[in-house]
């Protein structure tokens, strides 16, 4: 059984400032936001999933956000949401 006591510790490994994260995460929402997709729902629903058909193939966004690691993906999500919000750590 494992001891909830603790807090286990994550770190991913990410390319600097992950400006590939960036780049594909802004084309994936402007192909959604084309194709006429809610792109938040579409992008929280592939994370949840990791089912790629959430993401459409306008653009070629659905290759390209398979490119990058669902962990990467949300880990730039909640930086942004923190420099956003100006939280410090």
């Amino acid at each position: 059984m494992q001891d909830l006591g603790n807090t286990q510790y994550f770190k991913v490994q990410t390319e600097p400032e992950n400006t590939g994260v960036k780049v594909i995460l802004s084309t994936v929402y402007e192909a959604l936001t084309e194709k006429g997709y809610d792109p938040v729902n579409q992008i929280v629903g592939y994370i949840m999933s990791g089912d790629p058909t959430y993401i459409t193939s306008h653009k070629s966004a659905r290759s390209l956000i398979m490119r990058v690691e669902r962990d990467e993906i949300v880990e730039e999500l909640l930086t942004e949401y923190i420099r956003h919000n100006q939280w410090h750590a």
